[in-house]
């Protein structure tokens, strides 16, 4: 080839990849050819612990159940006052031996005296309505103010008597505080989430006045404080980019267990790490999804805690969480009977 004929290739390879590309546009098949398993049903009965069902039609939640052998769901209503209690009562009537119901915090009136009776009081109506737990949303620390327009801190002594009154009701508390890291970082070149957060830049919190670290400290602060109450902290208790730190919250913290719900993103990127981490706590930790009920959604995480393939397509909501691929933990059959089914059932004594 003479210089003529190698400037020319030179400047052909150079405009090839000169094109403009947009980010939103690349799409890229991994060339990698790796085993597959499909896993079609889990391997033992499953209970998801932390879903979202309220728009849903409990026959066909009940199909696809069906299908991929998820013996129960635990609906966590989004709704407060009657239209929650309505919602309990028709999946509750629909299928009581397959669907539970985890209320919604409901913060209306928070700035009165009688707050805490008022509370106590609508934790009664939803466990009348079957109501196996109450759901503290991430509003609470984040966003929730007071009438002085005060942030409200989620260690507040004058919630106290909520949580303790949980205890004697024996009514788990979940707790979804704070967001995935990159939720509190600048939405720029740096953030691995740019492009989900780039699309919902309102769920970034780059900007709040508390730190994700004081969130989460003030959330463990309740958790310490009422020992006979038990606690859920949702998609791993909000720490899944770091588990070690979670561990250490685990370690300090006897009264809390963990769902894994909507973070096999974060646990799947790390595969050592994770499976030493189910394997050492596989007594507190609970299978949930946090995903509307899809028969390739609930494979997606039965591939991942069942076998060892890799780099594979995690379940996500209508935007994945960033630009990587998960690996299976392949967890032995003792760990993931307790996972899918065993650990819940200790929350859920109407089940046994």
């Amino acid at each position: 080839m003479d210089m003529t004929d190698k400037d020319k290739f030179v400047d052909m390879v150079s405009a090839t990849a000169e094109v403009d590309l947009r980010l939103s546009d690349f799409h890229p098949r991994s060339s990698l050819r790796t085993t597959v398993h499909a896993i079609e049903r889990g391997k033992f009965p499953v209970i998801d612990y932390h879903n979202h069902l309220d728009s849903t039609d409990p026959k066909e939640v009940l199909s696809i159940m069906d299908q991929t052998g998820v013996e129960h769901v635990v609906n966590i209503t989004m709704q407060v006052g009657q239209k929650a209690l309505d919602i309990m009562d028709r999946f509750h009537a629909a299928a009581p031996d397959r669907f539970s119901s985890i209320g919604w915090m409901d913060w209306s009136g928070v700035e009165g005296s009688d707050f805490v009776k008022v509370t106590v009081d609508r934790l009664h109506r939803m466990i009348d309505h079957g109501a196996c737990g109450i759901k503290f949303w991430k509003d609470f620390g984040l966003t929730l103010r007071d009438s002085e327009n005060k942030l409200i801190r989620i260690d507040d002594d004058r919630f106290a008597p909520i949580f303790e009154a949980c205890g004697d009701l024996a009514l788990p508390v979940m707790f979804h505080t704070a967001d995935p890291s990159a939720f509190f970082e600048p939405i720029d070149a740096y953030n691995e989430r740019y492009e989900e957060l780039a699309a919902h830049p309102d769920w970034g919190f780059s900007t709040s006045p508390v730190s994700k670290r004081d969130l989460l400290e003030q959330r463990n602060r309740v958790i310490e404080r009422h020992p006979a109450t038990t606690f859920v902290g949702a998609h791993c208790a909000e720490s899944g980019e770091d588990l070690e730190y979670l561990a250490q919250q685990l370690d300090r913290l006897p009264n809390l267990q963990i769902d894994i719900s909507a973070r096999t993103p974060e646990l799947g990127r790390q595969p050592y790490s994770a499976r030493a981490f189910f394997l050492k706590y596989c007594d507190r930790i609970l299978f949930g999804t946090d995903l509307l009920p899809d028969t390739e959604m609930y494979r997606l995480y039965f591939r991942f805690l069942e076998t060892a393939d890799e780099y594979f397509e995690y379940p996500s909501h209508a935007s994945r969480q960033g630009r990587w691929n998960i690996y299976g933990i392949f967890l032995p059959d003792d760990v993931l009977r307790k996972i899918y089914r065993e650990n819940a059932l200790k929350l859920m004594p109407h089940l046994r």
